[in-house]
Order: structure tokens, then C-alpha cells, then sequence
């Protein structure tokens, strides 16, 4: 059972669709989706996987990535009335949070890559249980990138670690006894804590919190001690100011990308009753 058919089940539960399967038979149904505002699309491909578990044929004629305009029908449906029905709801979700996230991460790329085409947009963690690899998958179709996937993927020590074990200093030495083969970074909260890790030389330094100001001063010095640290801002950036730590990251993470985005509204709409079969 994949991620589609537990998806399916929770909607479809032990007896289905009991208003469809009460109000229909047999009868072959065409719809389409239309998109009701301008996006970014994502999740073409999830969707299409619904609708072939189901016996439905698709016909998309739009693409993950592509743009979108209001009013725009991205795809054809053809099949039982039922079971188009049975899907509406799960292909509708999974287009408008996938399409949401694309379309948001899209406008923040295309916003700092105008002050610094290397600087890149990044996801966090703070994703859906369950959905996360989807919610990264709408990232990196909006040009930016996954970060983590999990906790076992690389090293980030945050500052929780440090509190416990004392310092960021004997955070990074013990890290570096243990783990040798995962990219480790570090999150600090201070102009020196930041020099501490570079001199350390730790892959990836994330400035938390800082404003545009320090945050800029800092990295020139992280840069002097290690040009080949990776400099990443994170914490309180907003579409309003991001602008102004894109000339000097590397790159810059935000949770609101994949924690509080606005879903993108679709709809799916019956065009044609075909008959029975």
C-alpha cells in the first residue's frame, strides 16, 4: 500500500463512497479541473496516480512547474461517475497544497535571485506529518530546495543541543568524532558563536534571528575564517524582508513555505453525463 491508496482509504474508509455508490451504477462521466487563480501547478503526478487507482483516464495539459493563468482547465476526466467523485476531493487537496507551496516559493526565488542569482530558497521541517515529502517535492518544483528531509540525513545542531551538552564548541568536537560522512551544520544566535563554528569549520552556518545588519556583518567575518562555509539565514524573514539578506546568503530558509502557505483553489467540474456502461 502506497502513500495514494492510504490517502484513498482514509477517505473511502471500510464502505466507500456511500453517496455516490447510493446515487449511481453504473453511469460514465467526463469533468475537468480548472484552477481559480493564477499558480504555480504541482502535484500533477499524485494526482494522476488517484485517478488511474481508480480506473479514471486523465488528460493534463498543464505539467508540474508550469504557470497557470484564473479560469485555466489543467486536465480532462473520463470515467465512472463514481469514481471520479471518489477522488474529487484527495486530487483537489493534494493540487492546492503541492500548487500552494510552488507558487509561493516561486515568487520568493524570483525575488532574491534579482540581488544575488546564487543565494537559493530553502524548506524547513515544519511540514504536515505524513505529507512532508510532497510539500518538499512543491518546493523544489518552485525552484527551491528540500533542506533536510528528516533528522538522518545531516547534522543541525540547534540551540537546544547546546544548552544540554554546554557549548557550541564541545557540540561541533563531539559531532566531529562521531559523524563523518554527513553534512554538519550548526544554528547560533550570536556573532560568536558563528566565529567559534567557523573556525571549527562546520559546512553550513545558520544565522538565527538576526537582523539584515548584524546578520550581513557576520557573514563577512564567517567568510574571512572560511570562505567555504555555507551561510544560511533563517528566522523572522518575511516576503517583506527578505530582500535584504539576499545579496550576502548563501541561503535562506523559511518554515512559512510548506507551515502556513495558502492552499491555490481548484475545482473539478462535471461537463458531460456519457451514459451507462
Amino acid at each position: 500500500m502506497d502513500d495514494i491508496d492510504k490517502f484513498l482509504k482514509e477517505d473511502l474508509g471500510k464502505k466507500g463512497d456511500i453517496t455516490s455508490d447510493s446515487l449511481f451504477t453504473s453511469e460514465v462521466a467526463k469533468a475537468k479541473i480548472i484552477v481559480k487563480e493564477e499558480c504555480i501547478v504541482a502535484g500533477v503526478k499524485e494526482v494522476k496516480k488517484i485517478f488511474e487507482k481508480l480506473n479514471v483516464k486523465t488528460s493534463f495539459f498543464s505539467n508540474d512547474g508550469d504557470l497557470v493563468k484564473k479560469t485555466q482547465v489543467i486536465a480532462e476526466l473520463d470515467g465512472k461517475a463514481a469514481s471520479i467523485l471518489k477522488g474529487e476531493r484527495l486530487a483537489l487537496n493534494i493540487l492546492g497544497r503541492m500548487s500552494g507551496i510552488a507558487t509561493e516559493t516561486k515568487k520568493l526565488v524570483d525575488t532574491v535571485k534579482k540581488i544575488n542569482p546564487n543565494v537559493t530558497i530553502a524548506a524547513t521541517r515544519k511540514t504536515t506529518p505524513g505529507f512532508r515529502k510532497y510539500e518538499k517535492k512543491a518546493v523544489i518544483i518552485g525552484g527551491g530546495e528540500p533542506h533536510r528531509m528528516g533528522l538522518y540525513d545531516a547534522v543541525m545542531i540547534k540551540d537546544n543541543h547546546i544548552k544540554i551538552i554546554g557549548s557550541v564548541e564541545i557540540a561541533i568536537k563531539t559531532v566531529k568524532q562521531k559523524i563523518k560522512d554527513k553534512i554538519i551544520e550548526i544554528e547560533v544566535e550570536t556573532e560568536k558563536d558563528a566565529i567559534k563554528a567557523a573556525e571549527l569549520g562546520v559546512d553550513v552556518i545558520m544565522l538565527d534571528n538576526f537582523d539584515p545588519e548584524s546578520a550581513k556583518k557576520t557573514a563577512e567575518k564567517i567568510r574571512k575564517i572560511n570562505n567555504k562555509t555555507l551561510i544560511e539565514i533563517s528566522g523572522g524573514i518575511t516576503k517583506e524582508n527578505i530582500q535584504r539578506y539576499a545579496s550576502f546568503a548563501d541561503r535562506i530558509s523559511l518554515g512559512c513555505i510548506t507551515h502556513s502557505v495558502k492552499n491555490i483553489d481548484f475545482s473539478l467540474e462535471i461537463l458531460d453525463f456519457l451514459g451507462n456502461i
